[in-house]
């Protein structure tokens, strides 16, 4: 059996600083009730499809996708990148073509986050491993729909362009009562989004 594992890595791994977004679809339950499955396959595809485009659009790296869900990071220093795309997300999936066709009204909901990771591959996928993760996931999971929520090491990262004012505290799992988080606006509504080209 111990020869079916993999391999672990000779050199040491060394913690990176990150900038983490997840996002997230919300009412995909519904929308898997009541379309049917072929044309609910499509839709997720394309939803994810351009979301992980987006990520890697503005340099982000893509680290995994989940049905309805796509989660990536960028450098620290390049928070406002991550910011940016999670802000664009937005509106990348209130237009899609295809739930236009459908009848489908796509919303979904973000979380941010900034911290030390480690990232390697696991699997032969990157992964990354550190509390930035699991806090971008309970941002997400505490954001309404249309929400895009930051904690408050990202916000420091961020310029005049957004505005962030703070949220009351939060108690998310894991993370204790006192969470300092921050919902992100684009300051300018008609901000250009990043073109992407498809081929």
């Amino acid at each position: 059996m111990p020869e079916l594992l993999l391999p672990l890595s000779a050199e040491p791994l060394q913690a990176t600083p990150v900038c983490v977004v997840l996002v997230d679809l919300t009412g995909s339950t519904s929308l898997a009730q009541t379309l049917p499955l072929t044309h609910y396959m499509a839709l997720m595809t394309e939803f994810v499809q351009v979301m992980i485009l987006s990520f890697e659009a503005r340099g982000g790296i893509v680290l995994q996708h989940q049905g309805d869900a796509v989660l990536g990071y960028w450098p620290a220093v390049r928070a406002a990148d991550a910011c940016q795309v999670a802000l664009e997300a937005h509106a990348r999936a209130a237009r899609l073509g295809l739930a236009g066709l459908l009848g489908a009204a796509l919303k979904l909901r973000a979380g941010v986050a900034l911290g030390d990771v480690i990232v390697g591959p696991v699997g032969g996928q990157p992964s990354a491993y550190g509390l930035p993760v699991n806090y971008a996931r309970r941002l997400c999971d505490a954001a309404r729909s249309g929400e895009t929520l930051a904690c408050a090491a990202t916000v420091e990262q961020l310029g005049a362009d957004m505005v962030k004012p703070p949220c009351e505290a939060l108690t998310l799992r894991g993370f204790g009562p006192d969470c300092r988080v921050h919902r992100l606006t684009l300051r300018d509504a008609t901000h250009p989004q990043t073109r992407m080209k498809v081929s």
